[in-house]
């Protein structure tokens, strides 16, 4: 059986860019990944969401609508950090244990480091001072 090479760098961004529908998943453990399908299942639910509610619900709470698909991303902007952030040679023995080819992480995995981070600690902040917002004022705010 032929071991195919995973890249580090790729698995990050797809991580970073496509994680809440659990690309990076399918890309390292293949389709049979559990939590690849939970993260797939967020965008559908919310759009479930979005349907059954349309216009019974007050915009400023339509945030929370689309929690599943956010929760989802903020996950996978930290696999893509935890990724990102793995020793190569911990990444070569774990996902590329039968190749040839050796694991060089170079600057553009820092790049997509940095705006995981950055992206994450935003979305994060967002959804918590929203959640103040809308508890302590009603939405007063916004």
């Amino acid at each position: 059986m032929t071991v195919v090479y995973k890249n580090k760098t790729l698995a990050a961004l797809l991580a970073a860019l496509l994680g809440s529908i659990g690309l990076h998943r399918f890309y390292l453990h293949g389709t049979h990944d559990r939590w690849g399908w939970l993260h797939a299942a967020s965008l559908p639910l919310s759009s479930l969401l979005i349907v059954m509610m349309g216009n019974k619900i007050d915009p400023a709470f339509a945030i929370f609508l689309l929690m599943p698909l956010l929760l989802s991303g903020l996950v996978a902007l930290l696999e893509a950090l935890v990724t990102g952030l793995m020793p190569d040679a911990k990444w070569d023995d774990k996902f590329n244990a039968g190749t040839d080819r050796k694991t060089a992480s170079a600057w553009p995995l820092a790049v997509i480091l940095v705006f995981s981070l950055a992206t994450g600690m935003g979305g994060l902040i967002f959804l918590i001072v929203r959640t103040a917002d809308l508890f302590f004022t009603g939405g007063s705010y916004g």
